[in-house]
């Protein structure tokens, strides 16, 4: 699938993803709408041709006309923190569990 990815960083960094872990912002994860969570996916730059393999760990975007949000960690390897935004290309090289994580307190 091809789209626009935007990231998200230090709103969300410490706070609990959809799959109830942590998220880390300097991490390589990604949030997108209906992937089963804990899918790993290839997240192709196309204006740069860099790419990465991620974790879905999180939903959203919920910006209309966006189909991933990048962790900072994401974004800033595929080199698009400056402009915010990407025209990417998502291939599935796994498909998740979809499971939550519990956390013991």
């Amino acid at each position: 699938m091809k789209g626009v990815s935007s990231f998200y960083a230090e709103d969300f960094h410490g706070k609990l993803t959809a799959n109830g872990e942590v998220y880390d912002m300097y991490g390589l994860t990604a949030a997108h709408k209906t992937l089963p969570l804990n899918t790993i996916i290839r997240v192709t730059n196309l204006l740069n041709d860099k790419s990465l393999i991620l974790r879905v760990n999180d939903r959203g975007p919920y910006v209309k006309g966006r189909i991933l949000d990048c962790s900072y960690g994401a974004a800033k390897k595929l080199d698009f923190v400056k402009d915010g935004t990407v025209e990417v290309k998502i291939e599935v090289i796994e498909w998740g569990d979809n499971k939550y994580m519990k956390h013991r307190k």
